[in-house]
């Protein structure tokens, strides 16, 4: 792998020439004023610099229009596929980026990385690729997928704790015993910078987009984007997506200052962190719009659209753009042009037929019943005629008789069925109510979780 120059600002012989922002930050009648990054984070010329280090080192990952997508938001709807990215996620910019900068010792000396997935398989091939030593550190729950592509790449894992912090802190024990470089996963210039060569391609494939949609773990991915982008187009919206289990960033921009949180749950592992780093804060501060949260009902219900809609895989920490954007009342985007970056693909194998599952019990398209029969031949026959007229396929039947508070003669029925939406699945129960069914939707739509 070629090795990057030294400066932190490069010269006119070393950058293209960077587009003239005066032509660039006007909108309508009035001029949109040039933030300047806070100390410490790239700047534009920086970033630049980046994306042409870059170039035939990683793919330039397609903009696809959705028209699903537009038709179902309200928007013009455009997807930057940084799933189809070589490793399967965005952050093998930012690695690559920081390891070519490595002085000649510390390259000796090897590097470490903590990372739920995504930013080891991006560190492991940047290694593997300048022929240097690397160790990963990464959370003991971490996808088994993730942890074998990394392995693959060449790197020794070491799996600590439940949480992306829980490896960071044994990373960093390992490497004051070791020597070892430290490979940030968000809290660097130079990451912050190989991230944000994605701000400038979605500014170029989109110059007159009116927001970004970006997912936020630590910060990394969404301060390059806002500085680039923001710096092409002053008055582009950047909105950043967290999952509501694991909103960091957010409670920090909202109180002032960063906020740790003791205890974070969420399906979107690859966002999952504590608390954001200093320099993401204090640029997301400056350039960052707004910061929603979604449930992980929508993300899962986001996995299966994209699946079934754009015949994409992108794992939770990607689809958390989508989901904000379908949720009603969320976004004010309606008639703006709209880019939503999905961020990465590297989804458990062993987790897929869940979030399919779970995406299809929270678009209504498989539900749970429950109700109580009369224990006599016949009344289940009754039953399963009565749902049947209503174009409803019973995928599965569970009977209970052993408990306490059934009457006796009586018999419990766990039913799970495909339905078509949500509206169905109300009529269903609507028409059996009225037939005289003492009928529940089941917490869990499936009968071996009921």
């Amino acid at each position: 792998m070629a090795t990057k120059p030294k400066a932190t600002t490069p010269g006119a012989d070393d950058v293209p020439t960077v587009p003239p922002l005066d032509a660039l930050s006007a909108s309508g009648n009035h001029r949109i004023p040039i933030l300047s990054p806070p100390p410490g984070a790239p700047t534009l010329a920086e970033i630049w610099h980046a994306r042409e280090f870059l170039r035939g080192q990683i793919g330039e990952t397609p903009m696809l229009h959705s028209r699903t997508f537009s038709a179902m938001s309200g928007a013009d709807v455009f997807l930057k596929a940084e799933n189809l990215q070589r490793s399967g996620s965005f952050k093998i910019r930012g690695a690559i980026n920081k390891i070519a900068s490595l002085t000649d010792e510390e390259r000796h000396c090897g590097v470490i990385a903590a990372s739920a997935g995504n930013h080891a398989q991006g560190v492991a091939i940047a290694a593997q690729s300048a022929a240097i030593p690397c160790t990963i550190v990464m959370p003991e729950n971490a996808p088994l997928a993730k942890v074998r592509a990394t392995q693959g790449y060449g790197a020794q894992v070491v799996q600590v704790g439940a949480t992306y912090d829980d490896a960071y802190a044994h990373a960093c024990q390992l490497q004051q015993e070791t020597g070892a470089t430290f490979v940030p996963a968000f809290d660097d210039p130079q990451i912050i910078a190989g991230q944000g060569t994605l701000g400038v391609e979605i500014i170029e494939a989109v110059p007159d987009a009116d927001a970004i949609i970006v997912p936020i773990g630590g910060g990394g991915l969404i301060s390059g984007i806002a500085i680039a982008a923001k710096s092409l187009k002053p008055d582009v919206r950047i909105i950043g997506i967290q999952a509501s289990g694991a909103d960091s960033s957010r409670r920090s921009l909202e109180s002032g200052e960063i906020v740790t949180l003791h205890k974070i749950s969420t399906i979107a592992d690859g966002i999952s962190t504590k608390r954001p780093g200093v320099l993401n804060f204090a640029v997301m501060r400056d350039y960052v719009d707004e910061i929603v949260t979604v449930e992980d009902n929508a993300t899962s219900s986001a996995i299966l659209l994209l699946m079934e809609r754009c015949k994409l895989l992108v794992e939770g920490a990607g689809a958390v753009g989508i989901a904000a954007l379908l949720k009603p009342g969320l976004l004010t985007l309606a008639g703006k042009r709209v880019v939503v970056l999905l961020s990465g693909g590297n989804i458990d194998m062993n987790l897929v037929g869940r979030f399919i599952e779970h995406g299809l019990a929270t678009q209504g398209r498989v539900v749970g019943l429950h109700t109580r029969l009369d224990d006599r031949p016949g009344e289940l026959q009754q039953l399963l005629a009565a749902i049947a007229a209503l174009g409803v396929n019973v995928r599965e039947v569970s009977h209970r008789r052993a408990q306490p508070s059934l009457p006796i003669g009586q018999v419990e029925v766990l039913l799970t069925a495909e339905t078509r939406n949500r509206a169905h699945v109300d009529q269903v129960i609507t028409m059996l109510l009225a037939q005289g069914y003492l009928v529940e939707e089941s917490r869990s739509p499936f009968v071996s979780e009921g």
